[in-house]
C-alpha cells in the first residue's frame, strides 16, 4: 500500500526523497509528504492530499533549507480521509520528532486516550499521528530515540513499518517492520530505507530485507539491525536483479502498456534455468526434497485476486500432470475456515509482491500446523518467500501498474513448471508428455508475442465501445478463469459491471443477463484439442446470440465454424489446450486497457486501489 522512503548522506535529500516516491507511485496513494531534518537543525515538514505534483508544487513556493536525513511518505487512506492534516510525516516531541507509517494501528484508539490524557493535542484523525505522538512522550522521557522506539512498537497492535528521524540525533532514521514490508539500500557514505526496492533502486542495487519484528538503525556511514528487545541480528545482502531503467516507461504510453508487451519475456524468463532437455526441473525445489514432494497427496493454492486466478488456471495443469488433487482458495478465507490439513499437504502461495498480508497469513497458518509450502513470488527476498519452505521466482521484472498483466502470466508459467517438476518427481508424467509441453514454453515466447500484435485490432474494438456499461466472459476448461481474469481487468481499470462465466453455467441462470446488444467475449477451445468442448461452446454462442448479445469470440487460427455466428472474431496462434491460456489472456487485457483510454482513465493508477495489499 503506502509507499515508503528514507534517506540519510551528503546528497540532495528532498530530490532523493521526491525521487524515491515517485519510483513508488505505483503502489497507490492519495497523500504525499517529506520530513527532513534541515541543516539549521530543525525538522522541516511539507505534505499534502493528493497526487505527488500537489507535493512538489508546494516544495517550489516554500522550499525547504539543505538537509542530509529525511523520510517521505504516500498515504493510503485508513483512519481518515486524504486531507492535509491526516497526510504523513506527523510529529511528536514538540515538533522535533517526524513519524511515518505503513499499515494499522489496531489498538490506536486505546492510545490515543492515553497520549490525551497526558496532554497532547491531535490534530487529525489518523492512528500514525497517534504513534508520533506516543513516541514523542517516550523519547522526552528516555532522551534516547532508539530506546523510545522499542519501547513503542511493543505497545502497538496490528501491522505497521515504521521510521522515525530527531532533531537531537540528525543524520540517523530509526525503522521497524511488523507484518508490513521494509528494505534496506546499502550505498557509499549514504543508506537508505524503503516499503520495497523501487525506492532506491536508481541509487543502489544493493540491499537488505529487513525481518519480521526488527528494528534498522540506519546513519550515512552504518546499518544495524536488532529485534524488537535490542539484542543484534545477523542480516545477509542481496543485489537487486532490475535496475531503474526497467521501472520506467520507456516510451510507452502507460506502465500498463509497456507491461503487455514484455509479457513473451516474461514467459521465456521465468522458464530458462528450469529446462534440462525435455524435462523440467526447478533446483529451487530442492529444499524440499523428492521424497516430500512424492509423498503430497493434495495441493491448496492460495492467492488473492489476479494471482488466485493463475492459480485456478495452473490447478489444470498440476492435476494433469502430477495426478495430484489441487484446490484453489482464496487466502483471507483460507485460514478462517478451519481447513483440514495434513503432513501430506502442500500449500502453494501465490504473489506478485511476496508480500500481500492475507496470504503471508495464510503461509504462516498452513506452516504452524505442519504444512510444506512453496511461494511463488516476483519479488526478491519479500516475506512470502522468506517464509516458506521453498519459493519458485518468476522472473518478469517490475510489474508497475496497479492492474496486473506479466506477473499474471509469469505465475502461471511457474505453476506449470511446477507441475511438469512434480510429474517427473513422481512418475506420472510420460516422456512423451514431457517433451510435448517442453516444446510448448520454447514456442510460447512467439505465441505470446503474436498475441500481443493484436493490440491495434482490439483497441478500435473497444474505441467503438467506449459507452459500454457492461461486459461478459465465457470461457470453459482453463478458460473460465481467464474469463473471470478478463472481467476483473475491466472492474480494476475501466469501472464497468463485468463477469466472467463458466459457460456452461449459462442456462442455470447468468443467460437472464443476455440482452440485445450486451457485449460478450467467448474463450473457444481449439476445434483440435478439445473437440468437445469446441463444440458445447459454439452451442453457448448459438444461445447468447439469438438472444440479441453482440459476441466477440477469440478463436485459434482456422477455426471458421463460429463465423456466422460472432459479430467480432480475434484469431490467435495454434496451442496445445492446456496453454491457451496465455493467447486468450493478452487480448482481454488490451481491451481493458483501451476501454480504459477511451474513457478517459488513469490506466496504471485506478481509484481505491492498491499495488501490494499489505494489510488484512
Amino acid at each position: 500500500m503506502c509507499g515508503i522512503v528514507g534517506y540519510v548522506g551528503p546528497n540532495d535529500t528532498v530530490g532523493v526523497l521526491i525521487n524515491g516516491l515517485r519510483r513508488l507511485e505505483y503502489r497507490g496513494y492519495d497523500s504525499a509528504g517529506i520530513a527532513v531534518i534541515d541543516d539549521t537543525g530543525g525538522v522541516a515538514v511539507r505534505k499534502r492530499s493528493g497526487k505527488l505534483a500537489r507535493l512538489e508544487e508546494l516544495l517550489a513556493d516554500s522550499p525547504v533549507a539543505a538537509a542530509h536525513a529525511g523520510i517521505g511518505h504516500t498515504r493510503w487512506a485508513t483512519h481518515g480521509g486524504p486531507t492535509d492534516e491526516n497526510a504523513h510525516p506527523h510529529l511528536g516531541d514538540d515538533g522535533k520528532l517526524a513519524v511515518i507509517h505503513n499499515g494499522i494501528v489496531e489498538n490506536f484508539a486505546e492510545l490515543r486516550a492515553e497520549v490525551e490524557a497526558a496532554g497532547v493535542t491531535l490534530i487529525g484523525e489518523t492512528d500514525t499521528e497517534v504513534v508520533a505522538a506516543l513516541l514523542g512522550l517516550e523519547t522526552a522521557r528516555t532522551k534516547d530515540l532508539e530506546t523510545a522506539f522499542r519501547n513503542v512498537v511493543t505497545r502497538l497492535h496490528g501491522t505497521f513499518t515504521l521510521l522515525a528521524t530527531h532533531e537531537d540525533e540528525p543524520g540517523k532514521i530509526v525503522a521497524a517492520r511488523h507484518h508490513s514490508p521494509l528494505v534496506v539500500g546499502l550505498g557509499d557514505g549514504e543508506n537508505f530505507l524503503g516499503s520495497d526496492v523501487a525506492a532506491f533502486v536508481s541509487s543502489t542495487r544493493r540491499a537488505v530485507a529487513v525481518n519480521e519484528d526488527n528494528i534498522a538503525v540506519i546513519t550515512p556511514e552504518s546499518v544495524r539491525i536488532t529485534d524488537f528487545t535490542g539484542a543484534p541480528v545477523e542480516y545477509t545482502e542481496f543485489e537487486v536483479e532490475w535496475d531503474a531503467e526497467a521501472a520506467d516507461k520507456g516510451g510507452w504510453s502507460s506502465f500498463m502498456a509497456k507491461e503487455i508487451n514484455e509479457q513473451p519475456e516474461a514467459v521465456a524468463n521465468t522458464v530458462r534455468g528450469r529446462v534440462e532437455g525435455d524435462q523440467v526441473i526447478i533446483p529451487e525445489l530442492d529444499a524440499l526434497g523428492d521424497e516430500v514432494l512424492r509423498n503430497v497427496d493434495r495441493i491448496v493454492i492460495i492467492a488473492c485476486g489476479t494471482a488466485s486466478y493463475a492459480g485456478q488456471v495452473g490447478a489444470y495443469a498440476i492435476e494433469q500432470w502430477a495426478r495430484i488433487p489441487v484446490e484453489v482458495q482464496l487466502s483471507h478465507e483460507f485460514r478462517y475456515r478451519d481447513p483440514v490439513l495434513s503432513e501430506r499437504t502442500l500449500v502453494i502461495s501465490v504473489s506478485q509482491s511476496g508480500e500481500t498480508m492475507d496470504t503471508l497469513m495464510a503461509v504462516k497458518y498452513a506452516i504452524e500446523r505442519g504444512v510444506k509450502t512453496i511461494s511463488v513470488c516476483n519479488t526478491q527476498s519479500a516475506t512470502i518467500p522468506r517464509e516458506s519452505h521453498a519459493v519458485v521466482y518468476t522472473h518478469a521484472g517490475p510489474e508497475v501498474a496497479v492492474a496486473s498483466t506479466k506477473a499474471f502470466i509469469a505465475q502461471m508459467t511457474a505453476l506449470y513448471l511446477i507441475g511438469l517438476h512434480l510429474g517427473r518427481v513422481r512418475g506420472t508424467l510420460s516422456a512423451e508428455a514431457s517433451a510435448a509441453a517442453v516444446q510448448q514454453f520454447a514456442e510460447l515466447p512467439e505465441k505470446v508475442r503474436e498475441a500481443v500484435d493484436t493490440h491495434e485490432e482490439i483497441a478500435q474494438l473497444a474505441h467503438w465501445m467506449a459507452d459500454t456499461r457492461s461486459v461478459l466472459f465465457l470461457g470453459r476448461h482453463v478458460g473460465y478463469p481467464v474469463a473471470l481474469e478478463g472481467a476483473l481487468k475491466l472492474k480494476e481499470i475501466a469501472y464497468i459491471h463485468a463477469e466472467g462465466f463458466a459457460a456452461g453455467e449459462l442456462k442455470h441462470g447468468p443467460i437472464a443477463l443476455i440482452d440485445h446488444g450486451q457485449p460478450v467475449f467467448v474463450l473457444v477451445p481449439s476445434p483440435r484439442t478439445s473437440p468437445l468442448m469446441h463444440a458445447k461452446v459454439v452451442s453457448n454462442i448459438q444461445e447468447i446470440r439469438a438472444r440479441g448479445a453482440r459476441v466477440i469470440a477469440l478463436v485459434e487460427k482456422g477455426d471458421t465454424s463460429v463465423l456466422p455466428y460472432a459479430d467480432e472474431v480475434i484469431r490467435l496462434p495454434l496451442s496445445d489446450g492446456l496453454f491457451d491460456p496465455f493467447l486468450q489472456v493478452v487480448p482481454l487485457q488490451w481491451f481493458a486497457l483501451e476501454l480504459s483510454t477511451a474513457k478517459g482513465l488513469d490506466v496504471d493508477q485506478p481509484r481505491n486501489l492498491a499495488k501490494s495489499v499489505t494489510v488484512e
